[in-house]
């Protein structure tokens, strides 16, 4: 029976998961030396197969320079490992007087690998995985799943000679899209590094999953009028000709000051670009936008010689890139776009600021987040620039392709360019070893919350003696109030309430703190035992008037025999009702209202009175708002 590919790929996708999950768990436990060593020989296995790789990966996808590709690989497998050489990612990784950095892996990291930049893209991937005591499983684009699956054994077997566990790096010898998908979206995935097309991004970031997704670069340059130009234009041709532009940061479009827009084309004529007529434009439009208005990916790193001969036209053999000039940018100017190959757009604007916003316009069509150059030596034009642009690279007097990567810039060295929220990206980093880690923090107390929890701790010891008044949920308000209260007395006295209204954390000893409770609370039982005696009285009063409004209807009865007992009894009935109406009220503003204070209120019919200041705990605003019994002076 035939074997059904999607359904094997998919299986596969399972097994490596599993199989990385289980070996994560053991390589978790490694140290730090143990795990930087691991790195070391991963590094230099594919360091020492990077022309090799290169060659493989230009055989299988068609895509790039063999040169290129070889640099790529190198700065995959030596730049970006020695730039995270020292950095720690065991255990405790940081240590302040008030805080303690502890890293902890993520677990299983699925990779998705383009055809772009295959080789050093699953390097990079692997290393920054394996550094930060992670599993990964590679999932290569279809037409590179050869490249990378060799780029993965090289290193996975390298690495498990010096004690990797088994299994913790694997990568689908099948690929397809329901693999990638099983990949991304399996229990036993921790995080996504997607590399791709914008649907393989969306993908990801829809899986469920924590995910790293890098947009398209749709990636401007200005050059303005202060810029050397020679030296411009020579680092613009380099980075749109490495491995024929299929670095995601490399220059799509350039746009050059009027005032030195004669000396910028003579430039580009004498290092080798050619400028396109029209009828070349028009070809060119045909042939590398789709019906679609996608990317042709025929034309996607080929040669300028190979691209204008599909387009249907001759160029001399040394021309180095093909450069278009347009109007304007957009659906109705295609060659604005993304083009992954040795054609350069070309505009002309008046001066820097039309540039700044043309620029920004081009990220909006297609790049918005990724990367953008300018070539200036005006400091304070460069900072205005960056300060308009919605990019995460700003890349100044340098190719944009090595400046975006960290190649020829102090950014991260690395092959995955976050966006940033512009571009839909969780990060506007260069993604690294750091974020592929958990970073827990052990913080220690910088600022005391010393009075109220002194107080508090006081009076809940004398809880017991006061129950009708503490309780638990009220402990706090009561403790902040004795602080209040006491600032308000004495203010310009030298007594402990005066210290706490100084200074509410310090010159607080715990025989301070009991003497202003129990004065708190002394003015407090005062105060409650003359509202019982208020209340006894008027208590009295109204009893009186129940008991005449019962006594009256009554005598009006027996003088008139004859009426009936019901009128006696509704008269009797509305008397009393009114008599229960009868409010006493209390005028006399709280500062402290408790539940026990609502509940005396609520049995002696009374109003409690509150002012703005007043601090009413919370069981005490429930019942009191419920039934009415606040009033605001």
């Amino acid at each position: 029976m035939p074997v059904d590919a999607d359904l094997t790929s998919v299986q596969q996708a399972r097994d490596l998961v599993a199989a990385s999950s289980a070996a994560q768990k053991i390589f978790a436990t490694f140290s730090q030396e143990k795990v930087d060593k691991i790195v070391e020989v991963m590094a230099r296995a594919a360091l020492l197969d990077k022309e090799r790789l290169a060659k493989i990966a230009v055989e299988e996808t068609g895509y790039g320079v063999v040169k290129d590709k070889t640099e790529k690989n190198r700065f995959a497998a030596e730049d970006v490992h020695n730039f995270f050489r020292g950095l720690k990612t065991v255990g405790v990784i940081n240590e302040r007087d008030n805080i303690i950095e502890i890293a902890d892996p993520r677990g299983v990291v699925a990779a998705i690998i383009p055809s772009t930049n295959p080789t050093s893209t699953a390097i990079f991937k692997i290393l920054i995985s394996v550094k930060s005591r992670n599993g990964v499983v590679l999932s290569p684009h279809p037409s590179a799943a050869r490249c990378i699956n060799e780029t993965t054994r090289i290193m996975r077997d390298a690495a498990e000679a010096a004690g990797m566990p088994k299994g913790l790096v694997g990568c689908l010898a099948i690929s397809t899209l329901q693999a990638t998908e099983e990949l991304m979206k399996h229990k036993l995935t921790a995080v996504i590094l997607a590399t791709g097309g914008i649907g393989l991004v969306r993908a990801a970031y829809s899986s469920g999953k924590p995910a790293f997704g890098v947009g398209p670069g749709n990636v401007p340059v200005l050059i303005e009028s202060s810029a050397e130009i020679d030296k411009a234009v020579s680092d613009i041709l380099a980075s749109k000709t490495f491995d024929y532009g299929t670095i995601c940061a490399s220059e799509q479009a350039v746009v050059v000051e009027a005032a030195v827009d004669s000396r910028v084309k003579a430039a580009f004529i004498a290092q080798g670009a050619r400028f396109c007529d029209p009828d070349e434009i028009a070809k060119l439009e045909k042939l590398m936008v789709l019906p679609t208005r996608g990317l042709n990916p025929k034309v996607v790193g080929k040669s300028p010689q190979v691209i204008a001969q599909m387009a249907g036209f001759s160029i001399p053999a040394d021309t180095r890139a093909l450069i278009v000039e347009l109007k304007g940018v957009g659906r109705d100017h295609p060659l604005s776009m993304e083009k992954l190959s040795p054609v350069l757009a070309y505009y002309t604007v008046d001066n820097w600021q039309i540039g700044s916003e043309l620029c920004h316009e081009i990220l909006r069509f297609g790049g918005m987040g990724h990367t953008i150059g300018i070539h200036s030596n005006n400091r304070d034009i460069i900072r205005q620039f960056g300060l308009r642009q919605p990019a995460s690279r700003i890349i100044v007097n340098s190719p944009t392709t090595h400046g975006a990567i960290g190649l020829s810039t102090g950014l991260s060295p690395s092959m995955t360019l976050g966006c940033g929220s512009w571009g839909g990206n969780v990060t506007s980093d260069n993604v690294s070893p750091v974020h592929l880690m958990d970073i827990k923090r052990v913080a220690f107390e910088t600022r005391p919350v010393s009075s109220v929890s002194r107080v508090s701790s006081v009076l809940a010891s004398a809880a017991s003696s006061t129950v009708d008044l503490v309780t638990k949920g009220l402990i706090t308000q009561i403790a902040s109030e004795v602080i209040n209260h006491s600032k308000s007395q004495d203010s310009g006295s030298h007594s402990h309430g005066s210290s706490v209204a100084e200074s509410p954390s310090a010159g607080l000893n715990d025989s301070a703190i009991t003497e202003l409770v129990e004065q708190f609370l002394s003015q407090r039982r005062a105060k409650r035992v003359k509202a019982a005696s208020t209340t006894t009285t008027v208590t009295s009063k109204v009893e009186e008037q129940k008991q005449a409004a019962v006594e009256e209807p009554k005598k009006e009865a027996l003088e008139e025999p004859k009426k009936a007992d019901k009128k006696v009894e509704a008269v009797e009935a509305e008397k009393v009702k009114k008599a229960e109406k009868v409010e006493i009220v209390n005028s006399r503003p709280y500062d402290f209202v408790c539940e026990d204070d609502v509940r005396l209120a609520l049995k002696n019919r009374q109003k409690i009175y509150v002012t703005a200041k007043t601090i009413i705990t919370p069981s005490a605003r429930d019942l009191g708002e419920s039934n009415e019994v606040f009033a605001k002076v």
